[in-house]
């Protein structure tokens, strides 16, 4: 059955996983609608090729969209046109690839229109996973996971919810997983754009070296599947073959294993539930030659703590580790604080604002998020 679908953050990394699987799927996939935000040329580009019916900008402007778009595709720009065009009545499926929390409306939008999400987007869940995930029960709405750790975690888990001990997310290590701690603090933003394995965006790679990617990952994943602190773990694989796996209650372990290729995780929710070719590369064990697993060094990389301790605490937490994350990213970025200080921003913040409820609305969720980002700009950092 050919499934209608609109990808937000198009022209983003996972955003273009999500335009070649959807050029690879075209007798299963029609794309009604692409949305970005200034590289309106980009927006253009894949609305032709993908015969869209709609483009949209979410701060750039209509007019000017309008005209890198071919005939009979229709321009909007904003964030109330795009919540609009995601709940239209023939949308099945969103692909959410925008980086940050500015989707949050669009998929809440989503979700309130019974469309299946794809979810990307770490921050949605971060932030507001106790409020998205309580909105798609209420409205009977799937929400398919497409980071790789998530999404195998999610294929390892269909139909054995219920017997699971524990979840193992694994993590690359980053560059800097057998850089000395003395070291550290030289590091330089070139050197942390550097991935060893993943061509991303520059603000996950930047995660990917300080491991913050998996403690917003952890976070995700207890929102995705119920899961308590102590059942998720994570474990160190420099290949990045085995994506995650999972326990279960009889001591097996079920592991998801490809070659690392977003297009994966997409082609997966594209076409869920079933599978289907896709012209990705197969997995050849005997070439790969070698799995190896370590634990992570939280003294050296102290993210996956503040993880748990987000967890634990529930409420803000996320989002107050998150927009402090964020902070010390444009920071590190510009040349005001280095590489360790970055850990020092976020575990600041946190001390800072530590909200005790466990139930709050969005409004609050917002305001703890500003007041984050408005203290980890402000902290002085020298000496």
């Amino acid at each position: 059955m050919m499934k209608n679908v609109v990808i937000l953050g198009s022209t983003g990394s996972v955003g273009e996983s999500g335009f070649r699987v959807a050029q690879a799927m075209r007798d299963q996939v029609r794309v009604l609608g692409v949305v970005g935000n200034t590289n309106l040329k980009r927006l253009g580009e894949q609305a032709a090729e993908l015969g869209c019916a709609f483009a949209a900008t979410g701060n750039g402007d209509a007019e000017e969209l309008q005209k890198e778009l071919p005939s009979g595709c229709k321009a909007y720009a904003g964030m109330d046109a795009i919540c609009e065009l995601v709940s239209r009545p023939e949308v099945d499926l969103v692909l959410c690839a925008i980086v940050g929390i500015t989707s949050l409306p669009a998929v809440l939008a989503a979700i309130r229109a019974k469309k299946t999400i794809a979810l990307a987007t770490k921050e949605v869940l971060v932030l507001a996973g106790s409020l998205v995930m309580k909105e798609a029960e209420k409205n009977k709405v799937k929400i398919i996971p497409v980071d790789s750790e998530h999404s195998a975690v999610f294929q390892c888990l269909e139909g054995q919810q219920k017997s699971y001990s524990k979840i193992l997310l694994t993590c690359s290590g980053g560059p800097f997983r057998n850089t000395p701690a003395d070291q550290l603090r030289l590091v330089t933003w070139a050197d942390a754009m550097k991935h060893p394995t993943w061509n991303m965006g520059e603000k996950v790679t930047l995660d990917s070296a300080t491991l913050m990617n998996k403690a917003l990952e952890m976070v995700e994943a207890h929102h995705l599947f119920g899961a308590p602190e102590e059942k998720i773990g994570v474990v160190i694989h420099p290949q990045s073959i085995v994506h995650s796996m999972v326990e279960f209650e009889d001591g097996a372990v079920i592991a998801h294993l490809s070659m690392p290729d977003m297009r994966f995780p997409v082609q997966y929710a594209f076409s869920f539930p079933e599978r289907c070719p896709g012209g990705l590369p197969a997995l050849n064990l005997a070439k790969v030659g070698t799995l190896t697993f370590e634990e992570p060094d939280t003294v050296r990389f102290p993210s996956l703590d503040y993880a748990r301790e987000a967890i634990r605490r529930g409420g803000v937490a996320g989002a107050v580790m998150n927009a402090a994350n964020e902070a010390a990213y444009r920071r590190f970025k510009a040349g005001e604080a280095g590489f360790t200080d970055i850990w020092r921003i976020v575990e600041q913040t946190m001390n800072a604002i530590d909200d005790n409820r466990k139930e709050v609305s969005l409004e609050e969720i917002m305001e703890a998020d500003r007041a984050a980002r408005a203290f980890a700009s402000a902290i002085q950092l020298k000496g």
